[in-house]
């Protein structure tokens, strides 16, 4: 039972921004809540952290303080971005047209790359 508790702990320490993170929140005094498959996270980050994050090439600054995971986009339709299947339990965010038509074109470098 213990080593349950500890790997679930683990996820909310050890997660790997890039990997399971799906986007992100940039909030009041450098909190980032970040956002997984089945979890929300909120944590205080360094000026330097917060820079590193911002600047990372998998994200992509939608509105606000508010940035996907280009890598972990599923579809983008009726001006959402979702991740996972669509449906009840898929996590989604609302993106102006005109970021949709940005986010299509990185896409679309990405997977001709």
């Amino acid at each position: 039972m213990s080593s349950i508790l500890l790997e679930a702990k683990n996820v909310y320490e050890d997660f790997e921004v890039e990997t399971d993170i799906l986007f992100f929140k940039v909030g009041d005094h450098d909190l980032v809540i970040f956002h997984g498959r089945n979890y929300n996270i909120k944590k205080r980050m360094s000026v330097e952290q917060l820079n590193r994050l911002l600047s990372h090439s998998s994200f992509y600054h939608v509105n606000g303080g508010c940035y996907v995971n280009l890598n972990k986009i599923s579809s983008i339709e009726d001006d959402c971005i979702y991740f996972g299947e669509m449906g009840l339990y898929a996590k989604q965010v609302r993106v102006p047209r005109r970021k949709q038509e940005s986010i299509r074109h990185l896409l679309r470098g990405r997977l001709s790359s």
